[in-house]
């Protein structure tokens, strides 16, 4: 049965690990080990050195969508493991930003993949590119593109994508999940769920036909919700009932506390370190 070892995260769960903003997830299955994400870049070989994950040995990296914090840390995997198949959407490749207040006091900065394709290429990376489901192990999916259903889940508003020289709204098509069934329910690992939690555990159930959810993993991008949309996403995750809930990297300290008291012994904050083992 599954393992899944957070690698990177905003805040660690026990010593000698280091934190920061992003995000990183070792997924070890009875066939193989996949990595899910590689956080900014600072965290993820130490942290694997430190709990005893062997990068060298990795073949598939999934990535969840192209923001730094999820993809800053590829080429110091791929420098320990050389030749690795990355899975991803097409869209990772895209120019990102986030514009941070305006006028004046207007902040732009750059939030998109640190490095261009074939520099990543000439660094041993295979991409698996598709807009679909991708299948990275047997029985073992990839979202691929996840359809905005909810009329609560929107798109971050200081977050955008460069196009002909203008800013417009990322749509973060490129955004996707992990999904793992198994016997007692499916186990969801997001990466930032841009897409939208809700949104996404219904795509994970319609791509495999399952409905309960046994574990949701990662990170949720509540942070940025109004306290409406929070409370409208926390009754439909209620309605869903997930037997764990265990969040990070972007959900924000306000939509955890929440989380913590709809959820009580459900709950759980995964910081770097901790580690899920699904018997």
């Amino acid at each position: 049965m599954p393992k899944i070892t957070i690698l990177c995260e905003n805040t660690v769960g026990r010593l000698g690990l280091i934190g920061e903003h992003g995000f990183a997830a070792w997924i070890e299955l009875e066939e193989e080990n996949l990595l899910l994400d590689t956080g900014s870049g600072q965290g993820v070989v130490h942290n694997a050195l430190a709990l005893g994950k062997d990068l060298t040995g990795i073949e598939k990296i999934l990535i969840s969508h192209g923001h730094y914090d999820h993809t800053g840390g590829l080429t110091a995997v791929l420098g320990l493991a050389r030749q690795v198949a990355v899975y991803a959407h097409p869209g990772i490749f895209n120019d990102r930003v986030a514009i941070i207040g305006s006028g004046e006091n207007r902040i732009v900065r750059s939030a998109g993949l640190p490095y261009g394709r074939r520099y990543l290429e000439g660094q041993g990376a295979a991409f698996v590119l598709s807009e679909g489901v991708q299948e990275v192990a047997p029985g073992v999916f990839l979202t691929g593109e996840v359809p905005r259903l909810t009329d609560f889940e929107l798109d971050d508003p200081i977050l955008f994508e460069e196009r002909d020289g203008k800013y417009v709204p990322d749509p973060f098509l490129d955004d996707q999940s992990l999904v793992i069934p198994t016997a007692l329910g499916l186990i969801i690992v997001f990466g930032c769920a841009h897409a939208g939690m809700i949104n996404t555990i219904r795509k994970a159930q319609e791509i495999t036909g399952q409905e309960q959810v046994r574990a949701l993993l990662g990170g949720t991008h509540l942070g940025f919700h109004t306290p409406e949309r929070l409370e409208a996403s926390i009754r439909a995750l209620k309605e869903i009932d997930p037997q764990m809930v265990a969040v990070s990297h972007c959900t924000g300290l306000r939509p955890a506390a929440r989380l913590l008291q709809e959820f009580g012994d459900r709950f759980v904050f995964a910081s770097a370190g901790s580690r899920f083992d699904f018997d």
